[in-house]
């Protein structure tokens, strides 16, 4: 059993235009998490949500960002809320929401470490700026600015910058980058193991290395999952699908290695969007791999 877990609901469908998204953390308490959870931790908080509200979206003309502002003012609430936590000994879970609250969480996370690991499992790379950003979509913005690049608001957040090296990033279940991400990816030599490596190697082998990498440069590790990084026939429930993904398995494989390891210090889960789900069940999913993170046994 674990000792402490603190739930923060992040209600934010700001960084991205299909809503629906926002109602991720209500979907993911609806498909049972407390109940999940709770046998694992000697106590348990749901702290509820940072209030996000009905803002008018919004374009910065200067960067062509949408909402900007607003995802800037959200995430420094959320950085606050996970700082207090961290402070409080507890574990860190947050409940997206699109990823660009990732941004946030990260921000509240990393002060607390001197060299922060990140596994970012995800479809995208999520390493666009304004420059290279077609859409100007703030969700797909959130790993490059944690890695302090982007704009000053969203890589300022928290109050430093950067909050990872790109050498202490792991990204898993790649396989829709744009060239801008490519580039960045190969003049940093980040670490990133595609569905081609995942389906060459397998998920152990790609798990074991992943450990193995982070445990030698870090002293705490933060599970950045979005639910796009397994395949739409299993998690419908997202507002960018791109086939060909991981599957059920190969995540519940990957979510035991890390509980076995002991590494994962803090995490989220995002992205799970019900209104283009089925019966809730890319919820249902989200809550079987927390268990599984947290070390729920078969036997």
């Amino acid at each position: 059993m674990h000792n402490k877990l603190s739930i923060i609901g992040m209600p934010m469908d700001l960084g991205q235009m299909r809503r629906g998204v926002d109602m991720g953390p209500s979907a993911i308490r609806y498909a049972g998490i407390n109940e999940k959870l709770k046998p694992l931790f000697s106590e348990l908080a749901d702290l509820g949500d940072i209030p996000i509200g009905r803002p008018e979206v919004e374009i910065d003309q200067e960067s062509n960002l949408r909402n900007l502002h607003l995802v800037a003012e959200k995430n420094e609430l959320l950085a606050q809320k996970v700082d207090e936590v961290v402070q409080s000994g507890a574990f860190p879970l947050v409940l997206g929401g699109d990823h660009s609250i990732a941004i946030g969480t990260l921000a509240g996370v990393a002060k607390h470490y001197q060299n922060l690991g990140v596994i970012w499992y995800d479809a995208h790379g999520d390493l666009n700026t304004a420059e290279t950003s077609p859409s100007g979509n703030i969700h797909g913005m959130p790993l490059a600015a944690s890695l302090g690049w982007g704009h000053s608001l969203l890589t300022g957040i928290g109050g430093y910058s950067p909050k990872v090296k790109p050498e202490n990033v792991v990204i898993i279940g790649a396989r829709a980058l744009d060239d801008g991400e490519k580039k960045l990816m190969k003049e940093k030599g980040m670490k990133v193991y595609t569905m081609h490596e995942i389906d060459r190697l397998g998920m152990t082998k790609v798990m074991e290395e992943t450990i193995a990498y982070l445990k030698d440069r870090t002293d705490g590790v933060h599970l950045s999952l979005d639910l796009d990084g397994l395949d739409p026939r299993e998690a419908p429930g997202v507002g960018t699908p791109v086939m060909g993904g991981l599957s059920y398995r190969e995540s519940h494989l990957a979510m035991e290695m890390l509980e076995e390891a002991k590494i994962i210090t803090s995490a989220e889960f995002v992205e799970v969007n019900p209104i283009l789900d089925e019966r809730n069940k890319t919820a249902s999913i989200a809550v079987g791999l927390m268990g599984s993170l947290f070390g729920e046994k078969l036997l």
